[in-house]
């Protein structure tokens, strides 16, 4: 049965890719025409249709996607909002899942990829993060993102989590940048990627449901850079305690 099961993933896990590839060169070319538009228009149009792409991909794929707490998204505000990472589709689900326009940040050699790439040059704020200077260039496009009014989705473990804990260390970077700009963290959490894309597994998919949920806002007004540490362990806590309280 371990056998079959194991046969079957990866017979999906290549049908998924060729389905998100195939589907990919319909929505290429509008998204293409949006990268040459000043953000946020750009990056409002790359979602705008990214979302249709993903409602129609993911439940083709066998894993339809849950939203809950969308209502902690005040109108006006902008937020970093950061997210636990346990799998290769985390981020589909996550950019169209944020409400409203949203950035990420990615690696600067995910954008090297042919076509792929020109997705995550629209949607992303990329990062070498073994230069320096492209470290502190990605801090200074995320505080213009923010202060365009795009949200900054952040995932504060860094890489994916492939530890059976909930969650890995979170990192301080998000939570210097929220503090910094002086805007809100949206804690968020996703539940089942681990059963869809099993970081042991390789080149392995498994059908399921995903839930994606948002949970209230921390504020950061007043808070300094000296806060970051205190800031950082709130919401680590936050979402290790909802996590064990909904992982079903």
């Amino acid at each position: 049965m371990k056998l079959i099961k194991n046969i079957f993933g990866r017979i999906f896990a290549l049908y998924a890719l060729l389905l998100f590839a195939g589907t990919m060169l319909i929505v290429f070319i509008p998204i293409w025409i949006f990268s040459f538009f000043p953000d946020p228009k750009k990056t409002l149009g790359f979602i705008t249709i990214g979302r249709i792409w993903m409602k129609v991909y993911m439940p083709l794929i066998g894993c339809p996607v849950r939203i809950k707490g969308e209502e902690y998204f005040e109108k006006g505000k902008t937020y970093v909002v950061v997210c636990n990472h346990n799998a290769l589709i985390d981020v589909p689900v996550t950019t169209p899942g944020v409400p409203g326009v949203n950035k990420t940040l990615a690696k600067a050699s995910m954008g090297k990829i042919p076509l792929f790439g020109v997705l995550y040059r629209i949607g992303g704020i990329l990062v070498d993060r073994k230069d320096e200077q492209s470290r502190k260039n990605s801090v200074v496009e995320m505080r213009e993102a923010l202060a365009k009014g795009m949200h900054m989705l952040l995932y504060p473990e860094g890489t994916r989590n492939r530890t059976n804990e909930p969650l890995k260390p979170f990192y301080d970077g998000a939570f210097a940048l929220a503090i910094e700009a002086q805007v809100p963290v949206i804690p968020s959490l996703l539940f089942h990627t681990k059963i869809v894309n099993p970081a042991d597994k390789g080149f392995y998919a498994w059908p399921h449901h995903i839930d994606y949920h948002f949970l209230p806002a921390v504020p950061t007004a007043g808070l300094t850079k000296d806060d970051v540490p205190a800031l950082k362990e709130k919401v680590f806590k936050i979402m290790w305690d909802y996590y064990l309280l909904n992982d079903k």
